[in-house]
């Protein structure tokens, strides 16, 4: 069934009924209601009050989103008190299979509606939803991290944010082989999909982008302050093959010598692509600091610059964050490190993915299927979903008494040499 029309949760529909208000799909052919919608998203994250060329971009580009709102009928205004949006996005996981999950955004609550239900409602009427049309699992990344654990999603990657001093660091990598030059961004978008296309692919945590999310990594969206400020710089290989692109701005400074270059995304299907364009960041002429955000917790900066101290990690924060709603198929999808058994018994408040499973692992695959052997590890779902994409997460969770048991064994099985990365947001 098309999740696009999927009718509407009846459990959500019918607790925000008591209350007075009506949960709906928003008709996004419907330019009048759709705009309410993206107004009141925009509100719901202090954004300012989108004019009409930014209302029409965001159509075009949501429209393919299935769309929810909360409507309190007693207020006049057509805005709706909630708001969210989702869609299926493949999610690469360990072993680089992608697997479709329930991607969740733009979950807003009204100022004057809190404390009525609607967030509790509008993230049980998508897990429901997604779990009724066999989505193996649903991924969000957060504003709020002390929010979402209580729906059973768990933080499965981090993200770093630095700031390179570059009046103090020199290159001291290897030589970058291939070709650097300006792009503009409308001419380029087609090639930069299939660069984040690939490179998306090639890294657990990362998810398929849709045109929207693609477009605002490659150049400005309507109404960005900064639109005329925006540089678009991409590297093809030797042989001439697109392999990635740096998109950013530079800002000024009372010293002309030391500017700062923020980095909007920084795309690389290849380590070649990656060196080469941080080498480009680096040597900038009048720049003093680059700063970039959402990057890997293995980001190799260090070893590229001549003074390790010139390159900082300014944050390390919580970032991509995993819900099973299956547990088989989610534990089958991905592939293993090492070779084991575990029984597994997880706990789910909401009832959707708890049960207890055998998990084994030959030459990498996996096999899961429900038994009533002791468990070797009891822990709730959110948990299973921090250490699904191979986070290093077990012995913390342990630690604070999440996991129980032997959670140095499933630490062995799950945990990935490579780290998982989201080099975005959604």
């Amino acid at each position: 069934m098309d999740y696009l029309t999927q009718p509407i949760d009846p459990a959500s529909e019918r607790d925000l009924s008591a209350g007075g208000l009506r949960l709906a799909l928003v008709d996004t052919t419907d330019a009048a209601a759709f705009d309410g919608w993206i107004r009141a998203d925009f509100r719901g994250f202090h954004g300012g009050r989108p004019k009409e060329e930014v209302l029409e971009e965001a159509r075009g580009h949501l429209s393919g989103r299935r769309t929810t709102a909360v409507y309190d009928d007693a207020v006049p205004a057509r805005e709706p008190v909630g708001t969210a949006n989702s869609w299926i996005a493949p999610l690469t996981v360990p072993g680089g299979e992608r697997v479709g999950s329930w991607a969740i955004s733009s979950v807003t609550v009204a100022p004057t509606h809190r404390r009525r239900g609607i967030a509790r409602a509008l993230l049980g009427a998508e897990l429901r939803t997604a779990h009724s049309l066999g989505v193996p699992l649903a991924i969000l990344t957060v504003s709020e991290s002390v929010i979402y654990g209580r729906w059973g999603f768990g933080p499965a990657t981090s993200a770093t944010a630095w700031t390179i001093d570059t009046k103090r660091v020199r290159w001291a990598g290897a030589e970058t082989p291939g070709r650097l030059s300006f792009a503009e961004p409308e001419d380029y978008r087609e090639t930069a999909e299939r660069v984040l296309d690939r490179a998306m692919a090639g890294r657990a945590g990362e998810i398929g982008l849709e045109p929207y999310l693609a477009h605002r990594l490659v150049g400005p969206l309507k109404g960005d302050t900064d639109a005329d400020r925006y540089r678009l710089v991409r590297y093809d290989s030797p042989s001439g093959e697109p392999e990635g692109f740096v998109s950013y701005t530079v800002k000024g400074d009372d010293d002309f010598t030391r500017h700062t270059v923020d980095v909007n995304y920084l795309a690389a299907a290849t380590d070649e692509a990656l060196a080469a364009l941080w080498r480009y960041l680096l040597e900038l002429d009048l720049v003093a600091s680059v700063k970039v955000w959402t990057r890997g917790v293995d980001e190799p900066l260090p070893a590229l610059v001549s003074d390790i101290r010139g390159a900082k990690v300014t944050a390390v924060e919580d970032h991509l964050w995993v819900r099973i709603l299956d547990v088989p198929a989610a534990l089958q999808a991905r592939t293993y490190e090492r070779d084991g058994s575990l029984v597994l018994d997880v706990a789910d408040d909401l009832g959707l993915a708890g049960g207890r499973f055998r998990l084994t692992v030959v030459d990498g695959r996996a096999e899961v299927a429900a038994t009533d052997d002791s468990a070797d590890v009891t822990l709730p779902v959110g948990a299973l979903g921090s250490v699904y994409l191979g986070h290093d997460a077990a012995r913390a969770l342990a630690l604070a008494g999440r996991i129980r048991g032997d959670a140095a064994a499933l630490d062995r099985l799950f945990r990935t040499a490579v780290p998982p990365r989201l080099s975005t947001w959604f």
